[in-house]
């Protein structure tokens, strides 16, 4: 296949379907467009490594510039898509340009939502999801400063962890009951706000955020009906899909792109893979993911589908989030099992809940247990049944589930 193809979004997915085309021998004209100065990167390290300073810049960069130059991907950097003309197959750029296209992909990604409360454009109130967010807010980190995290959630604790050992006074402010409630069990959100306790966070749960107060730059956080002093702010109330171009073009958007399980949106030239869509998962449920896994592989099928060589996607979704020594790995989606299987001791920091619908697993939180998590993965892509007394049996051994 020649032609021409353009990638609006410089993200995970974007880097993995250049891949894809170029292994898969597309010979024709491949353009990325990203609206920001970089080529794509990593965002996960943002708020762990990255933002702790143990880990360069340079390592957050998918790939190396010359594997661009080889893939034949011309890169149009520090300038973002505005318009997407279908009926002239054009996109628009910031700076006036045009670039014309025979197929499209959006990979557009996510944006960090923002709060909308009094004092919200206050100095020293920060949110976490580009390079240019973790260059603000590192040198701010500083011993015996005190950070409000706004928050409960993957970002929130993450960006705790990393600050408690900077040696900050930290304090977590979540509306709903428990912590990460959107995205783990009750078990495993008792015992990351037991280990948070642990490490000196002040958590507060139940209680939202009414009011940022200051002058030019903030100096409190108001929640509750009661006033606590800060000298800053991290903002982690989850994330926005960016489908704002798409729809503008008329596209079918609902939580995200639409599209089929090929990456295949309404429009037969134009594709979309990542954080941005709406797509059917493994069981047919029209799902929107917020994880690397779902940016890879969907962009991988979405490439393939551009080239005529559709592939259905059904991949298992997997996710992780690092926290001081612990390694948190879930596989499938918790939410979707009525029955929840402990294996191992939470107070050893070392343990993993198995979630089974109507006896099949349908998905595995592990701490510091990639053996759970790895044998869990692959029997959530049998749908295996396993017997939960031998799932809670540390004597028997994970290897020998299946």
């Amino acid at each position: 296949m020649a032609g021409r193809i353009v990638i609006i979004g410089a993200g995970q997915a974007a880097a993995q379907a250049i891949a894809t085309l170029h292994a898969e021998g597309f010979d024709g004209s491949l353009a990325l467009v990203g609206d920001e100065p970089f080529a794509p990167y990593q965002r996960p390290p943002l708020s762990k490594a990255y933002l702790s300073g143990t880990f360069e810049r340079e390592r957050l960069f998918l790939k190396p510039a010359n594997f661009y130059d080889e893939a034949g991907c011309e890169l149009i950097l520090d300038n973002a898509a505005v318009v997407v003309d279908r009926t002239l197959k054009q996109v628009g750029l910031s700076d006036g340009r045009h670039v014309p296209y025979d197929k499209l992909l959006f990979a557009t990604g996510s944006r960090a939502r923002r709060i909308r409360c009094p004092g919200a454009d206050l100095d020293g109130i920060h949110y976490m999801r580009s390079i240019a967010d973790v260059d603000a807010l590192r040198p701010e980190l500083r011993p015996g400063r005190k950070l409000a995290v706004i928050g409960g959630g993957y970002i929130g604790l993450e960006v705790a962890a990393v600050a408690r050992k900077h040696g900050l006074d930290v304090t977590i402010f979540e509306a709903l009951g428990r912590l990460m409630m959107r995205a783990v069990s009750e078990p495993v959100s008792q015992f990351y706000e037991r280990v948070h306790r642990e490490a000196g966070v002040n958590i507060l749960l139940n209680t939202k955020l009414e009011a940022f107060e200051g002058g030019e730059r903030i100096h409190a956080v108001r929640a509750g009906g009661k006033s606590y002093p800060c000298d800053l702010a991290l903002v982690g109330i989850g994330i926005v899909p960016n489908v704002e171009l798409a729809q503008a073009a008329g596209l079918a958007c609902d939580d995200g792109i639409v599209v089929d399980d090929c990456g295949r949106t309404e429009d037969s030239a134009i594709f979309a893979a990542g954080d941005c869509t709406s797509h059917p998962d493994r069981t047919g449920v029209r799902i929107r993911l917020e994880c690397v896994q779902n940016a890879i592989d969907q962009a991988r099928h979405a490439a393939l589908a551009m080239l005529g060589k559709p592939v259905p996607y059904r991949e298992v979704p997997w996710f992780w989030s690092d926290q001081y020594d612990l390694k948190l790995q879930i596989a499938g989606l918790a939410a979707r099992g009525n029955q929840i299987v402990l294996r191992g001791d939470p107070a050893a920091r070392k343990f993993a809940a198995f979630h089974l619908q109507e006896g099949v697993l349908v998905a595995v939180e592990a701490v510091n247990a990639a053996p759970e998590y790895l044998m869990g993965r692959k029997m959530i892509a049998a749908n295996a049944r396993p017997d939960p007394a031998r799932l809670a049996d540390m004597a028997v051994p994970m290897k020998n589930m299946a």
